[in-house]
């Protein structure tokens, strides 16, 4: 029972950080304090982990725009070590 809590928690957990940074990102499309574009790239990476249809964005992005998948290798660095922190 522990093993499917713990599952959930993370799987909400991983959701609700990954729209965090993709709502921080529109915002800083808009805002000049903040990187929107990166940030929506580091909340799409985030949520590849619990929604198949952002994993698929994110592959199409990184084939058709090659600054995307620049942005894409700089992003995932970042989401690793955030969700990777201890």
């Amino acid at each position: 029972m522990k093993q499917t809590s713990a599952a959930s928690l993370k799987y909400w957990f991983l959701l609700a950080l990954g729209w965090g940074f993709v709502l921080l990102g529109i915002a800083g499309l808009f805002l000049p304090v903040l990187q929107g574009i990166l940030f929506i790239t580091i909340g799409l990476i985030i949520l590849t982990r619990v929604h198949p249809w952002a994993r698929a964005v994110v592959v199409r992005l990184r084939r058709k725009v090659p600054a995307v998948n620049r942005g894409y290798h700089l992003a995932l660095r970042k989401a690793r070590h955030w969700l990777h922190r201890d």
